[in-house]
């Protein structure tokens, strides 16, 4: 299985990807959303995408309504994965289409559940 993730600081996916990696998944990375809907459509076949709120060019929000219209990643899950820890941003993610919401810190146990809630881990 491939993960992609999202995040403009190059030592939180490095973070995020070795965690990844540890749960059996294939690593993709890109730098903001932009990036990461060039990524997706380059990839083919991606079942997670662990997104970041706030990046520059397009953030993490803007990325999930992109990605959402796109019938090609409707069965894909996107988790965000944020420092943001409002309800009100937590549940505006949500209703745009993410699967999980994951707020950092986090640890490896915190995702591998998340990942067992959508299917994704036994």
């Amino acid at each position: 299985m491939r993960a992609l993730v999202v995040d403009d600081s190059r030592a939180i996916r490095s973070i995020i990807g070795k965690t990844v990696k540890e749960l059996g998944f294939e690593l993709l990375e890109a730098g903001n959303g932009k990036e990461a809907l060039e990524r997706l459509e380059a990839a083919g076949t991606v079942e997670l995408v662990l997104v970041d709120w706030n990046m520059p060019e397009m953030n993490g929000f803007d990325f999930l309504v992109a990605a959402r219209q796109n019938p090609a990643w409707k069965d894909t899950v996107i988790m965000m994965v944020t420092t943001e820890t409002e309800m009100a941003q937590m549940q505006r993610a949500l209703d745009a289409g993410a699967n999980e919401y994951v707020m950092k810190p986090f640890t490896k146990d915190v995702l591998h559940e998340k990942l067992q809630l959508v299917g994704l881990a036994a």
